[in-house]
């Protein structure tokens, strides 16, 4: 499997011309499925100015969405069977954790701190609603399995869980303004696309 190339953030300047002609806008290069091409798409312009209530969206969500891939990871060292599941696991909530603390830090820091609550509630949104999210049923089902049936399930859950962070991560990257959330989304590209690889690998190997 080749190495997946990282997110960059790309900053297209317009090539000099007529009075008055306006620069292209930046460009976000998204790393496809090994064997897939890189996608470009539009991004709104960073800015270090007064952030948008879409970053503050973003960071709420996102929030609520590692809280549930915490829970999910925290079943697997008395569930999981295969030892790679089990490590895969370990790194994915060890990483998330703090990366809930630093968006809630950013929302703290920028006036947005009292809209969320902890644990997956925030006022505004319907969190079953965002993408990726497993089901209450499905949670249940993951809670009640062990061996090599938690392996697949597993698997199958958090591939999901993490294209839906891809996909939240795209689109804050296309419609927001503000430098550091730009750069946490990235960061969410390139962590989880690897890791959504990582995966698939396990899977041939789980059956």
């Amino acid at each position: 499997m080749r190495r997946l190339t990282a997110v960059l953030l790309i900053a297209v300047a317009g090539l000099a011309g007529c009075a008055g002609e306006q620069p292209e806008p930046p460009k976000v290069v998204l790393p496809g499925a090994p064997g897939d091409q890189p996608q470009v798409v539009a991004s709104a312009a960073p800015d270090a100015g007064v952030p948008v209530d879409v970053e503050a969206d973003y960071l709420r969500m996102m929030i609520a969405h590692h809280e549930q891939a915490v829970e999910m990871t925290a079943l697997a060292p008395e569930r999981a069977q295969h030892p790679k599941v089990r490590a895969l696991a370990e790194r994915i909530g060890g990483a998330q954790g703090p990366e809930i603390g630093a968006m809630q830090g950013w929302l703290d820091t920028h006036g947005f701190g009292g809209e969320h609550s902890g644990h997956g509630q925030s006022t505004g949104h319907d969190h079953a609603t965002m993408p990726g999210m497993a089901t209450p049923e499905q949670l249940a089902q993951l809670r009640n399995s062990t061996g090599a049936d938690f392996d697949r399930l597993f698997l199958q859950l958090m591939i999901a869980h993490h294209e839906g962070a891809l996909t939240m991560a795209t689109d804050v990257l296309t419609r927001g303004r503000e430098e550091q959330v730009h750069a946490m989304a990235t960061d969410v590209l390139v962590t989880q696309q690897s890791e959504i690889d990582t995966m698939r690998g396990l899977q041939a190997e789980v059956g």
